[in-house]
């Protein structure tokens, strides 16, 4: 069985004359960051590894996650082609995930998300917000294998104000 967690990204700021890649969170961001975060970590299994775009608003975000599920360094990394709006590069890096990893978070960014839990998961999700988690299970042993799964859980930020 292989398990997969989406976190979007947290509320990103607009008000930094900066390159999108480089927009920093906001105060609600870090504020949904830790909230969401603590509530997974009661939730969940840790995953054996997290994969975060490289994007600051995404790294940030991350961080949280790393934090409230004691991730050591060696089982975080980022990857440019989680930088990604279409959801074709999320795909591809979902897909060819190593086999010896059943559980594994991945930090990203809409409309990328939104498109992969739907594509991958049995429940439809209009949109997945800023800071929201969705759980993912697959039969499959291989993640090459993965259709669909089933979608598990779902938190988002405003469930929990």
């Amino acid at each position: 069985m292989k398990t997969l967690y989406l976190v979007r990204h947290a509320k990103s700021s607009w008000k930094h004359d900066v390159d999108d890649h480089k927009r920093p969170l906001k105060n609600r961001g870090e504020r949904d960051g830790r909230l969401v975060s603590k509530k997974v970590k009661a939730e969940i299994d840790p995953p054996q590894k997290i994969i975060s775009s490289d994007a600051t608003r995404a790294f940030s975000t991350a961080q949280f996650f790393i934090k409230a599920l004691n991730i050591s360094d060696a089982n975080f990394e980022t990857n440019h082609e989680l930088y990604d709006f279409s959801g074709q590069n999320v795909m591809r890096i979902i897909k060819t995930l190593d086999n010896n990893l059943d559980s594994v978070m991945i930090v990203g960014h809409n409309h990328a998300f939104t498109s992969v839990a739907n594509m991958l998961g049995n429940r439809y999700i209009e949109n997945v917000p800023t800071c929201g988690f969705v759980m993912l299970q697959f039969d499959e042993k291989k993640w090459s294998d993965i259709t669909t799964g089933k979608t598990v859980k779902t938190i988002f930020p405003r469930d929990l104000k």
